[in-house]
């Protein structure tokens, strides 16, 4: 016959409060999710003008060239493949910063507040039964690298109607954004060994 679990013992109450003060978080993770919902606005307005602009609505393709800061020495009548290219670009940018979003929300409200339970659930997300503080922030990195080649990839698609310093110095902040994520993974991988050990 199995005992029962025993009851923890009671905080005391200063140790109680600081352990309490994690709540303090919530309405941090509640204002991200208000943002998720900005973002899914704003991508829906996105979509509905490029389908607009492919029935050929002048209006709507004059809304997407104003959002993606395309130029060129003629106004555009149509679209063309390199408006639709970076329209879909900004699309996907989107998508990739609601991703880091929920794994923000969902993530660091399982490891800094309170257990969300899912583990038998069938929607549970993969990265979600092995997260940590620093799973997480080696997962936050890659996203940010993610998002950082999506909208690198944007710049140099729409490239002459940028600078060549705006150009240069997007190059270097996503390098900068390679070599720390690379650090934080050597780190988090150097800890979890010694740790091991």
């Amino acid at each position: 016959m199995s005992n029962p679990q025993k009851p923890p013992a009671p905080l005391r109450p200063l140790p109680s409060l600081i352990f309490a003060s994690r709540w303090l978080q919530l309405p941090l993770y509640l204002g991200l999710i208000l943002a998720q919902a900005v973002y899914v606005f704003h991508f829906w307005v996105e979509l509905v003008h490029l389908v607009e602009a492919a029935f050929g609505n002048t209006a709507a393709l004059q809304k997407l060239v104003a959002s993606i800061g395309y130029k060129s020495d003629f106004e555009p009548t149509a679209l063309n493949e390199t408006i639709i290219m970076l329209v879909v670009l900004a699309l996907i940018d989107v998508v990739m910063i609601s991703n880091l979003l929920i794994m923000v929300i969902v993530g660091g409200y399982e490891t800094f507040v309170s257990r969300l339970h899912l583990e038998d659930h069938p929607d549970q997300p993969e990265w979600l039964s092995h997260v940590n503080a620093s799973v997480l922030k080696v997962k936050l990195a890659t996203a940010i690298i993610g998002i950082s080649s999506i909208h690198l990839l944007k710049t140099f698609i729409n490239a002459a109607n940028y600078d060549l310093k705006v150009l240069m110095w997007q190059t270097i902040i996503h390098i900068a954004f390679l070599l720390s994520a690379l650090a934080i993974a050597l780190t988090d991988r150097l800890m979890s060994h010694s740790e091991s050990h």
